[in-house]
C-alpha cells in the first residue's frame, strides 16, 4: 500500500522544533541512529511531513532520499497527520465478506478524505487494518479506542456526527 503524502499545511512549534534538535544533537555523530532519531520525531510531531524529513536529514548529515526511504518503507511510519478522531476500518477477512469496503466508502465519502489522509480541520483520519480482533461482529470499524460492530454503510453518518457534536 504506498503511503499519502498529507496536503496539510505543516504546523510545527518552536518547542518541537527545539525537541528535535536536541534529539539530532545527541545522536549526529552516529548514522546508525537515523532510525531512532525518526522514531523520536513521529513521537514529536505525530508523522513525518517534509519539513521534519529535512530537518533529520541536514542535521544527521544523510541524503534527503534515505530519510524518505526509511519513512516510506517502515509501516511504523507516518507521512499524515493523524486526526483528533482516528478511525480504523477493519479489512480483515471476516469483515471484508461481510462488507467493509462498502463501510470504508462511506466513511470517505462522508468526510470527503482517503485512507491514509486528515481532514483540513484535523478532526478526523481514516486508515485500513488488517484486523482488531472483534471478527464476531464484522465488519468493524474502531474511532479512537472505541469498537463499533455489525456496520452497514447507512450507519456511518451517524457515528461520525456523535464525535464532530463532541468536539
Amino acid at each position: 500500500m504506498k503511503k499519502r503524502i498529507s496536503t496539510l499545511q505543516f504546523e510545527g512549534t518552536e518547542r518541537q522544533a527545539r525537541q528535535l534538535g536536541n534529539i539530532i544533537e545527541g545522536c549526529k555523530k552516529d548514522k546508525s541512529m537515523l532510525m531512532y532519531v525518526m522514531q523520536q520525531a513521529q513521537l514529536i510531531y505525530g508523522y513525518l511531513p517534509y519539513e521534519v524529513q529535512v530537518m533529520i536529514a541536514e542535521g544527521m548529515d544523510v541524503p534527503l532520499e534515505k530519510v524518505y526511504g526509511i519513512s516510506t518503507f517502515y509501516s511504523q511510519f507516518t507521512l499524515s497527520p493523524k486526526g483528533k478522531n482516528n478511525i480504523s476500518v477493519c479489512l480483515g477477512t471476516a469483515c471484508y465478506v461481510k462488507g467493509s469496503k462498502q463501510v470504508l466508502d462511506k466513511v470517505c465519502e462522508v468526510l470527503g478524505i482517503n485512507p491514509g489522509e486528515c481532514t483540513s480541520d484535523r478532526l478526523f483520519s481514516i486508515e485500513e487494518c488488517r484486523c482488531i480482533g472483534a471478527c464476531g461482529l464484522a465488519p468493524v470499524i474502531m474511532i479512537n479506542d472505541e469498537v463499533y460492530g455489525n456496520l452497514a454503510p447507512g450507519d456511518v453518518e451517524g457515528i461520525i456526527d456523535k464525535y464532530r457534536n463532541k468536539n
